[in-house]
């Protein structure tokens, strides 16, 4: 009975605390047309305190989704196009000479941003990749001897471009696992790209106001974590991630060949985050079995290593989930 008052209580304090959420949403959908789910995922990503990944083809706005939260949330924004020639310098900042002073000075790379826009993240080579993964994990940047805290909230949504693999430097499984979740972009439907095309051609898109200060996300992304989780559920998360590793265990013996790898406990981790910052978003102070399954390919896509033989049947990590979540019975 006390946890029922407890759960009671957790969801009117979540339901009042993320008031803010449709505020943003609605900022951002003047904006954004159509892309209600990439909304969702980068506020995942914000309260998670986790990183994006996305992949698309270009002009799905991918660029104008991140810039256009940072202008709802008064944040600092910067983008990294990243190409071949990129040094880890160009990323995270270098030591100047000041020859007047006889001195070094730091000048402070791009990374020093609230919002981080590291865009076709696979153009660049490994070492510039993992100076970034590096900032991502730490939350910090050491330039000569000294290491600099980055900017709080910190979010880098960095986007490879599916398409295009010529002179491209795919990344490696243990980088891709830093990030909290990778998004798949699909074109819009008929009617939104219309609105896209003649808000475009009119030139009539809205400009954005800031809804939402850095200081409340902060407190939020602390809230987050206070949703409430039953001991169910968390059994049910452990299932899904258990069964990408020894599938034969849960009537999935088919899927065994066709796994490489199963999901790290990032997976587990990242998963139940994930789910109760979508269950904050929804604006409900406790995590029911479809905020798992709204957020599971996102968290997990990225995690499973799928074999040669799931390629020759033409198969993805998608396609594996989907039968673990059709089979995992749901609590």
């Amino acid at each position: 009975m006390e946890n029922k008052v407890d759960v009671k209580k957790i969801n009117e304090k979540i339901e009042k605390e993320s008031a803010f959420v449709d505020l943003l949403k609605s900022e951002m959908s003047k904006v954004i047309v159509g892309q209600n789910s990439m909304i969702d995922r980068l506020l995942i990503g914000l309260l998670g305190k986790g990183h994006i990944l996305l992949e698309g083809v270009p002009g799905l706005a991918k660029t104008l989704a991140i810039n256009t939260l940072s202008k709802a949330i008064s944040g600092s924004y910067s983008r990294i196009q990243f190409t071949p020639d990129l040094l880890p310098a160009d990323v995270i900042g270098t030591q100047l000479y000041n020859v007047k002073q006889s001195k070094f000075s730091v000048k402070k790379g791009p990374v020093f941003a609230n919002f981080v826009l590291a865009d076709e993240i696979n153009r660049a080579p490994a070492k510039v990749q993992s100076a970034l993964l590096e900032a991502m994990q730490e939350k910090q940047v050491t330039i000569g001897d000294k290491s600099f805290k980055l900017d709080e909230p910190f979010l880098v949504m960095a986007t490879q471009n599916p398409i295009d693999q010529e002179g491209t430097y795919p990344l490696p499984e243990a980088q891709v696992d830093r990030f909290m979740l990778k998004t798949i972009i699909s074109y819009p439907n008929v009617e939104d790209e219309k609105s896209i095309m003649r808000a475009n051609l009119q030139n009539s898109l809205s400009s954005v106001k800031s809804v939402v200060t850095l200081k409340k996300i902060m407190t939020a992304q602390k809230t987050v974590r206070e949703v409430y989780m039953d001991e169910k559920i968390e059994s049910y998360i452990l299932e899904i991630i258990f069964a990408t590793r020894y599938p034969e265990k849960y009537g999935l013996s088919n899927l065994k060949p066709l796994i490489s790898f199963g999901a790290s406990p990032r997976g587990s981790i990242n998963l139940a985050l994930a789910s109760k910052c979508y269950a904050f978003i929804n604006r409900r102070g406790f995590v029911i079995p479809d905020d798992i399954r709204s957020v599971v390919y996102d968290v997990l896509q990225h995690r499973i290593g799928i074999s040669y033989e799931a390629e020759a049947e033409n198969l993805s990590s998608f396609d594996i989930i989907k039968s673990i979540i059709d089979k995992i019975e749901v609590p």
